[in-house]
C-alpha cells in the first residue's frame, strides 16, 4: 500500500526518485528513533535546502535584471520560507506520505508547517541524488513558479499583521481587534479569527493555531482594503495554508 501511495506522490511531483531514496526522504526523525535507530531525512533536507536556494536565486537573478539586491533577497526569502514550502507540500497532499512517530501522529505532525517544509526540502535533495541537478532544478521551479512570478503572491514572506496595522493607521480607521473562536477536540482544534475595526469585519481567517488564523485574517483584510473592487464578504476569507 505504501508503494502505491508513494507512486501517486511521484506522479504529482513529476519525477522518478528511486524507492530507497524516496523512503528516506519521507522518514521523519521521530519515526526513525521509535523504529530503529533508522536513517532519517535530515541529511537529504540539508542537501535539498541548497538545491532549492541555488535554483531560486539563479532564476530570480536571470528573470528580474532590474531588481536590486535587496528586492531579490526579499523574493528569495519568501519563496524558500517555511510557510511557502508548507503550502506547496499541502498542494501535493504530502502529509499522509510522511513516516512519523506515534507522538507526531497524535499531534497531527503531518500538517505541521515545519515538518511539511523540511520534507519538501528532503524531496528536493532526493531528486538531486536520483535524477541529477537539472531535474531537481526543474522540480523546484515548477513548484515555486507562481511565487517567482507574482510579487503579491509572495505574501509568504510578509508580516500581514504589521502591514494591516500600518494600513489601518494610515487610513485613520481606528484600532484593530481580533475575535478568535475555536472548534473541535484539543488534538484537532481549528481556529477562526475575525479582524474587526470599529465593529466592522474586514477579514476572516482560519488555521490550526490562533496566530495562524489571525495572520490569515490580517492578509484577507489587507487584500480587501487594497483592492480596487468592493469585494463581498465571502471574498474576505483566507486559510492559514493559503497564506503560508
Amino acid at each position: 500500500m505504501t508503494t502505491v501511495k508513494n507512486g501517486e506522490l511521484l506522479k504529482r511531483l513529476g519525477v522518478d526518485i528511486d524507492a530507497e531514496t524516496l523512503q528516506l526522504a519521507l522518514t521523519h526523525r521521530s519515526f526513525a528513533y521509535e523504529n530503529g535507530p533508522l536513517p532519517h531525512n535530515e541529511r537529504l533536507e540539508f542537501l535539498g535546502d541548497s538545491v532549492l536556494g541555488l535554483a531560486v536565486t539563479t532564476e530570480l537573478y536571470n528573470r528580474f535584471p532590474d531588481l536590486s539586491e535587496g528586492e531579490l533577497a526579499k523574493r528569495r526569502a519568501a519563496v524558500v520560507s517555511e510557510r511557502s514550502l508548507a503550502a506547496i507540500a499541502r498542494s501535493l497532499d504530502l502529509g499522509p506520505h510522511i513516516r512519523l512517530g506515534r507522538g507526531e501522529l497524535l499531534t497531527h505532525g503531518d500538517d505541521k508547517d515545519s515538518i511539511l517544509a523540511d520534507t519538501m526540502e528532503a524531496l528536493f535533495g532526493a531528486t538531486f541524488i536520483s535524477c541529477g541537478d537539472g531535474c531537481a532544478r526543474d522540480l523546484v521551479l515548477r513548484l515555486t513558479g507562481a511565487l517567482l512570478d507574482d510579487a503579491f503572491v509572495l505574501g509568504a514572506g510578509r508580516d500581514w499583521k504589521t502591514e494591516i496595522q500600518e494600513l489601518a493607521a494610515e487610513l485613520d480607521m481606528g484600532d484593530i481587534q481580533y475575535v478568535v473562536t475555536g472548534t473541535g477536540p484539543d488534538h484537532a482544534r481549528v481556529f477562526e479569527a475575525q479582524l474587526e475595526i470599529s465593529d466592522k469585519v474586514y477579514g476572516v481567517g482560519s488555521g490550526s493555531a490562533k496566530k495562524h488564523a489571525e495572520r490569515a485574517a490580517a492578509e484577507a483584510a489587507y487584500r480587501y482594503l487594497t483592492s480596487q473592487e468592493d469585494a463581498p464578504t465571502t471574498r474576505l476569507r483566507a486559510d492559514a495554508s493559503e497564506s503560508a
